[in-house]
């Protein structure tokens, strides 16, 4: 079990800084909102780090 990218729509402000930053392209804008593929994404918390207002944490996944 991995952890996965989870964005947390409240926060986020559409700035789509995490698209850029993401390796494997599991990030796109949907409605203004950043979406992660979490069956693309691989962990590496890059779009933590690029996030300017904190909205992408990580998570275990199922």
């Amino acid at each position: 079990m991995s952890a996965k990218a989870k964005v947390d729509e409240e926060k986020c402000v559409g700035c789509s800084a995490c698209v850029s930053a993401c390796p494997v392209e599991a990030i796109s804008m949907e409605e203004g909102k950043a979406k992660v593929d979490e069956e693309k994404c691989v962990g590496c918390s890059a779009c933590v780090s690029a996030c300017p207002v904190e909205a992408i944490g990580m998570e275990d996944a199922e």
